[in-house]
């Protein structure tokens, strides 16, 4: 077999000969020699075959073998250079097999001219049904087939040849200068033409690495060299060959850049070190350099570190420049835009003019006031002192896209002496106009980009990952953009008969669609977020970058989602101050009423909504935490009450002293112990990794087996304790369970009395109270007395030694649901007259039978002996409780 050694000397004629030129001059051939044989004695022309010549250890390949039988191609074998003579026929097309592309007999093949491919090559072929690829070179795989790879930053021509040949091996074809039809950059640096154009182009830039290892991969069968998964390992990274440091940074945020510096390939270096490649500023914070930079030095802002990290490459410095405050080039520029005029007081006088006549636009027209010919024109050397600008302007009189725009109507008169009605409406007109601009920034600037097919470097994020962030934020765009048009309109033609009410009632139906999908589930979108911008850095870079922006104040992407959450509460808020300036003769008051109210109702739609949402979610916060709990948990009319912590009093439903968890819902009650042993992380489908459950399940109670709710007073010997009278259907007998609580933020008191209150609903009954009944610890066999001392957590530990020991040489095999039965029927015989002293030691015999089987039961439903043992005691005690 063919190590990853390459070809000698002898082959260097035409490694480095462009693959397009050859390529083209024997398509020229192959056409010219195509119309010289349909212009002559096609008749005559003899059929040529193409024959597979197995050279030495290629013969002895019994898969090959068989693969050239299945695609029926005649063959021979050869065993050295000298059978080559008699092997040479008219007749066919000697194809020679060779298993190494290295020793001796492959380089005398290739000095005359003959095809060589490797048995990659065949078996492929077989596999897929497809005809054997013609190649003038030798061809050893076709994991680069339809490959177009450019080289650059080479100075080694030795090294260069050896990497062209193995794409040639590969299939794969190579291109001189670098043009649109390049697949891929190899780069030895991040300098030079060809890198800066593939950039830009965003073509995949690796390293020669990646031709190696697709080499060393070279008789894998279904290998592609172009695959994201392989070629990934070997992308240039954006900071290679960088040596960066940051100046104007918190501590926190230089610490942030220089571990994804790191991890982009890059080192860094403290401020003013010569061998920093490059000093990324934070262009709001200093104003002027520490030190004279050296002309080697780039001095950029900090878009360039995050653009670079966005586009998985090295952006170009020139675009991202950072210029002192006080340049030449831009004093020239303030210069060129100040107000100064031979006379000062003309001066102070158009300034006082100019606020005036901003301050009535302001006032009148609900739009942002436009500017004049002359001052867009001043103002366009970098328009620094255009107040539009500037972030709290792009908030306030934000563009919206133009893809979402109307022309505006503000050449309609307003009235000129504006009623209390009419600026109440102008302010509801204009909030609304700017949550349309937010929510048109969010999908523009955010979503827009990250949903976009062929995005440099891949995508940022995930199908589902998107979808979970941005919801149904377009749907909110669209509702928003019809009440903001509505309102427009009814502004720009007042009249004080004009009815607001009815355009949120005309809408109402909408809110209530769109809005639920995305407050319900907004925590989940802000925890994506959190969670994305920590494991991908791009994704950070891409926030990064898009919050510098204008368009954004400065606000981040979190922030901005917030607002369809605080939307509809103020637009309440409006309305009724509308409603108060609108006089009782007026058509709107009784129709604003109506509007208030139904966007209560669309709130008290969500908030409900949301409850039943966040309730669902807590029930499977419960599923995950118990191990073994039941799927019938899982429903749809069921929501998490309250979750109690407690330590278990009696034998049943598990060990006493051992911490139980009790989980109420609406109309059951689920038990669960603390696990001895934890196993390992949960991982769903989408990789996301979850706890290991820290519960076990015991039992599953429907509320309706609960007859009784005892308040254990308080003693010397029992503290916050509770029991549970509870009625199995399967059993006779009452069973009782008592726990102590060891959670101090919910009071006993309000515990029994929300459980109360949840059985008796359950049981359809009204009396709640009546459920709860006082008891002495004494009648009932409770105490809380050393709970937490050694000698009680090692009786414990005996006493499970003891149940796995007596498990482990039970050699009773009868099952327990066969005891029950027994139990039951020995009871039935009996029913009516006293038991006999036989039948109570035939009981006894059963009981203790049932606990050598040493099988835990998880459920309830079995009666445990203990309570058999007691039945007479425990009678007596609740007697008067039913």
């Amino acid at each position: 077999m063919a190590d990853s050694s390459v070809l000698t000397s002898t082959i260097e004629r035409t490694s480095l000969a462009d693959s397009s030129i050859f390529d083209s001059k024997v398509t020229e051939i192959s056409k010219e020699n195509v119309l010289i044989g349909s212009a002559s004695y096609v008749e005559e022309m003899p059929q040529i075959e193409t024959r597979m010549i197995l050279v030495q250890e290629a013969g002895k390949q019994e898969e090959l073998i068989q693969a050239l039988k299945e695609i029926k191609v005649p063959f021979v074998k050869m065993e050295s250079v000298e059978e080559l003579e008699s092997l040479d026929s008219p007749e066919f097309e000697n194809v020679f097999i060779v298993m190494d592309f290295q020793d001796s007999v492959f380089n005398e093949l290739y000095k005359t001219d003959h095809r060589i491919i490797g048995p990659p090559v065949i078996l492929n072929c077989a596999q897929k049904g497809e005809p054997l690829p013609f190649s003038c070179r030798p061809l050893y795989c076709t994991s680069m087939m339809n490959l177009v790879l450019c080289f650059t930053g080479f100075r080694k021509k030795e090294e260069l040849v050896r990497l062209v040949t193995l794409v040639h091996h590969m299939g794969g074809v190579i291109r001189k200068d670098f043009n649109s039809k390049v697949t891929h950059l190899v780069a030895n640096c991040t300098q030079g033409e060809k890198f800066r154009i593939a950039v830009s182009l965003g073509t995949p830039i690796m390293k020669p690495e990646w031709i190696y290892k697709a080499w060393e991969r070279r008789n894998e069968q279904d290998f592609c060299a172009s695959v994201d998964d392989f070629r990934n390992e070997f992308k240039v990274p954006p900071f290679q060959d960088c040596i960066l440091s940051f100046l104007g940074f918190s501590d926190e945020e230089k610490t942030n850049m220089e571990e994804m510096t790191e991890m982009q390939g890059g080192n860094c270096l403290p401020v003013g070190d010569e061998r920093c490649t490059h000093l990324i500023v934070e262009e709001n914070i200093v104003k002027e350099l520490p030190f004279e930079p050296s002309k080697k030095l780039y001095v950029v802002k900090q878009e360039w570190f995050w653009g670079s990290i966005q586009m998985d490459a090295r952006a170009g410095e020139t675009m991202y420049l950072y210029e002192k405050a006080n340049t030449p080039e831009l004093k020239k520029s303030v210069s060129l835009l100040s107000l100064n005029t031979p006379n000062s007081n003309r001066k102070r006088r158009r300034l006082k003019e100019t606020l005036a006549q901003l301050s009535r636009e302001t006032d009148m027209s609900p739009f942002p006031p436009r500017k004049r010919p002359s001052a867009e024109h001043s103002l366009s050397i970098g328009s620094l002192l255009d107040i539009s600008n500037t972030p709290e302007s792009s908030i306030n009189y934000g563009e919206t896209p133009k893809s979402c725009t109307k022309s505006s109507k503000n050449s309609t008169p307003v009235p000129s002496k504006q009623s209390a009605r009419w600026q109440v409406a102008k302010e509801l007109y204009q909030t609304e106009s700017n949550y349309v601009n937010i929510l048109a920034t969010i999908i523009q600037l955010f979503q827009v980009p990250l949903e976009e097919e062929g995005q440099r470097g891949g995508p940022i994020l995930a199908p589902e990952e998107i979808k979970t962030i941005f919801g149904s934020i377009p749907d909110i765009f669209d509702v928003h953009t019809k009440i903001k048009d509505d309102l427009e309109d009814l502004i720009v033609n007042w009249d004080e008969s004009k009815s607001i009410g009815d355009i949120f009632l005309k809408y109402s139906k909408d809110l209530v669609k769109t809005y639920p999908p995305f407050v319900n589930f907004f925590e989940m979108s802000k925890e994506t977020i959190i969670k994305c911008e920590k494991q991908k850095p791009r994704f950070h870079a891409f926030l990064k970058i898009n919050q510098a922006k204008p368009e954004c104040g400065r606000q981040s992407l979190v922030e901005l989602l917030i607002r369809p959450v605080q939307r509809l509460p103020s637009v309440a808020l409006l309305l009724n101050d509308l409603k108060k300036h609108t006089a009782e003769e007026n058509p709107d008051k009784s129709t604003l009423e109506k509007a208030i109210g139904s966007l209560k109702e669309v709130m008290t739609h969500i908030n409900e909504d949301k409850r039943k949402t966040e309730a669902q979610k807590q029930i499977f916060d419960v599923v995950y935490e118990v191990d073994g709990c039941p799927a019938n948990l899982l429903s749809s009319h069921r929501s998490l009450v309250q979750r109690v912590e407690t330590i278990s009093l009696g034998e049943h439903p598990c060990d006493r002293g051992e911490q139980v968890t009790l989980f109420l819902f609406n109309d059951c009650l689920e038990i669960a112990r603390k696990r001895h042993k934890v196993i390992g992380t949960f991982r769903s489908p989408h990789g996301h990794t979850r706890p290991p459950a820290s519960l076990k399940h015991i039992h599953l109670m429907p509320l309706s087996q609960i007859k009784k709710v005892l308040d254990i007073r308080e003693t010397e010997d029992c503290h916050n304790a509770f029991a549970l009278l509870v009625r199995p259907p399967t059993e006779r007998a009452n069973v009782l369970l008592s726990f102590q609580m060891t959670s101090e933020e919910l009071p006993k008191e309000n515990w029994l009395k929300m459980l109360c209150r949840h059985v008796a609903n359950t049981i359809c009954k009204a009396d709640a109270e009546n459920l709860i009944y006082s008891a002495d610890p004494e009648s009932f066999e409770v105490n809380t007395k050393d709970m937490d001392s050694t000698l009680s957590r090692a009786s414990r530990a005996i006493k499970k030694t003891s149940k796995k020991v007596t498990r482990a040489f039970s050699f009773s095999k009868t099952p327990k649901r066969a005891l029950r039965r027994a139990l039951m029927t020995s009871q039935s015989s009996v029913e009516g007259r006293s038991p006999s002293s036989n039948d109570k030691h035939v009981m006894s015999r059963l009981s203790s039978t049932s606990s050598l089987a040493g099988i835990p039961s998880p459920s309830l439903v079995s009666l445990p002996s203990f309570f058999e043992r007691r039945s007479h005691t425990l009678s007596r005690s609740t007697t008067h409780l039913i």
